[in-house]
């Protein structure tokens, strides 16, 4: 047995909050035991604008890279991501050793004035750096200004309150981690902006031979919600959903069956489809729901 176990984490307030969240809750389940976070500076944090002009590749890796490194070579047990940050197929020789819990999945509004989305003037300047927020956006409200907005949650919301935006779309799961849920002006329904993939979930990642962390990390798993994100980042991985592509869907339980709902942008229009199928179809749900999207595009 260990005598420490070590949790990788980027160094972010809210990647933080979120590897402190599963500290906690692996000490709950394993007093014995002492649980330690590293943090590990990523090339996305070093140098996120050059990054971000890097079209020919989608930005996941930038956040992941040198933190399965570490896992890799095992200055690390245990790595904690955002799901929506993963690649869809993890390096040889680490897995998902858990699925956790899942917070809100939902795009949030904050604005300067209290005003929620729909409210907000002609031309009011809105700031965001997602395509799919953008896309969602100009479909909703063509009349308003969409500005780039990058940084961290504390860095965006700075440039919020010193007026250089009306209002900013962030996601509500980060704002609720790390203390800020007071902060939200407006929660959007998936039917007004519809979610990243597997947005407000977490990826605990570990090494695949490790069958002594694998099996720590089993006390905090929830297979609902794996069942769910793999539905949802399925819909992703259909449509090469890296940051550079316009679009989004929702996926809950509704007894026996899966509800999923998505959008996907082609050629400026955002198309939107929902199905409801049995549980047992699994990821076949995704590819059934990109079908109808795909007959919608097609005419």
């Amino acid at each position: 047995m260990k005598d420490k176990i070590v949790i990788g984490s980027r160094g972010s307030i809210l990647a933080l909050a979120q590897s402190e969240m599963i500290k906690g809750r692996l000490e709950e389940n394993y007093p014995e035991l002492k649980f330690e976070i590293k943090v590990i500076v990523t090339s996305g944090d070093k140098d996120l604008v050059s990054n971000w002009n890097n079209s020919d590749k989608s930005l996941k890796s930038f956040f992941t890279k040198e933190i399965e490194h570490e896992l890799l070579e095992g200055t690390v047990d245990i790595a904690v991501h955002s799901m929506k940050d993963m690649p869809i197929i993890s390096p040889p020789g680490l897995i998902c050793g858990a699925t956790p819990d899942r917070e809100d999945n939902r795009d949030v509004v904050v604005s300067k004035d209290g005003k929620k989305l729909l409210e907000l003037p002609n031309g009011a300047v809105i700031g965001t750096s997602s395509l799919r927020r953008t896309m969602g956006l100009k479909t909703l409200r063509p009349d308003l200004e969409i500005k780039q907005l990058r940084g961290n949650i504390h860095t965006r919301l700075k440039k919020l309150d010193e007026g250089q935006y009306d209002a900013i779309l962030l996601a509500a799961a980060g704002l609720k981690r790390v203390g800020l849920k007071d902060r939200i002006t407006e929660e959007l329904d998936c039917e007004l902006l519809m979610p990243a993939p597997a947005q407000g979930a977490l990826h605990i990642q570990c090494r695949e031979n490790d069958e002594y962390i694998k099996s720590i990390l089993n006390s905090i798993h929830n297979p609902e919600i794996k069942e769910i994100v793999d539905i949802e980042r399925e819909f992703s991985k259909i449509f090469d959903g890296g940051c550079h592509t316009p679009m989004g869907c929702s996926g809950e339980r509704v007894g026996d069956k899966i509800s999923l709902k998505g959008v996907y942008c082609h050629e400026d229009i955002m198309y939107k489809a929902e199905v409801l199928e049995d549980r047992v179809l699994g990821k076949e749900i995704a590819h059934k729901l990109a079908a109808k999207i795909r007959e919608k595009i097609n005419g």
